[in-house]
């Protein structure tokens, strides 16, 4: 009997035994694939790593690519010097001057906040890539906070973008309140114009997209403003326009009113620079005094009433 009793009692030994090694076969099914998962993804990031310290050079981390797979670098790795923006006098537009080191298409994005909403390029005629950009941003709200990002795209595709940037529009200055005669002007005459789209009549369209190019005309470039009436005058505020390359800059004009008195020179630049002056009559004859040369013109002329 005491044989038998052993031999039973060893029996629940035996069967814990056997349970506990099912239980842990049953562990081991589920951690081996998780183990070798964990091993695997880690394999992938170090790698991952390793390709983004190569290429382009041994370029920084700070590479990635867009959803076609061009890479998209930081805007200081092209920038020739610092980027500023020149915020004009009215609170209502601004320009990006940069300088970059390779022809890019250059554009700025901006608005109130990092949504944006608004979108500059250059101007040129020509188009295409260049290396110095000065894209325009118009309808700003005087004395408020506009946040901007440049961006420029190289003719291999790299997409260049820089940081998201602010700056802050002065209050206005009075100058919107004035009377802009122009706006109800008509331009009779030019020294010429480029073409169709870059027309005398672009000058006194209130619009800061468009503008007045003569074909090459330098300082003899001139236009004529009818105002319709005798018109007590006040004011006159030139926006010259300008190229890539530096030319086409005004700096300086004269003003003849009824082909006989002639007033000036007045100090012209970029952005809106006005003048005050006092006069009366009809047909306002402005004619380019100092220039940088080349295709001549301005993106606006607004006469001011009294």
């Amino acid at each position: 009997m005491h044989d038998n009793e052993t031999n039973e009692a060893s029996e629940p030994a035996k069967d814990n035994r056997r349970g506990n090694l099912l239980l842990l076969g049953a562990v081991g099914l589920v951690l081996i694939p998780v183990v070798i998962g964990l091993v695997m993804a880690n394999r992938d990031s170090g790698a991952d790593a390793n390709a983004g310290q190569s290429g382009m050079g041994g370029a920084s981390s700070d590479a990635t690519s867009d959803a076609t797979g061009f890479p998209v670098r930081p805007i200081d790795e092209i920038l020739d010097g610092e980027f500023f923006v020149e915020v004009d006098d009215s609170g209502t537009s601004a320009v990006l001057r940069l300088d970059t080191t390779i022809d890019v298409v250059c554009s700025v994005v901006f608005g109130p906040t990092t949504q944006f909403g608004g979108l500059a390029t250059d101007t040129d005629m020509a188009g295409g890539g260049h290396r110095n950009h000065h894209p325009l941003m118009t309808d700003l709200e005087p004395g408020t906070t506009v946040l901007y990002r440049v961006q420029g795209t190289a003719s291999d595709g790299t997409i260049y973008v820089g940081e998201v940037e602010q700056f802050t529009t002065p209050a206005a200055d009075g100058t919107a309140a004035r009377t802009n005669l122009s706006l109800e002007a008509t331009v009779v005459e030019t020294s010429s114009d480029f073409s169709d789209s870059f027309a005398g009549v672009n000058a006194i369209d209130g619009s800061l997209s468009t503008e007045w190019s003569s074909r090459g005309d330098g300082d003899d470039a001139f236009i004529v403003i009818d105002l319709g009436a005798p018109m007590e005058v006040a004011g006159i505020g030139f926006r010259t326009r300008e190229m890539s390359d530096g030319t086409s800059i005004t700096n300086s004009y004269t003003v003849t009113v009824d082909g006989d008195e002639t007033l000036g020179p007045f100090a012209a630049g970029i952005g809106l620079v006005v003048s005050d002056l006092t006069t009366t009559g009809q047909i306002i004859r402005i004619d380019m005094e100092a220039t940088t040369g080349g295709n001549t013109g301005a993106v606006e002329i607004e006469i001011y009433g009294q």
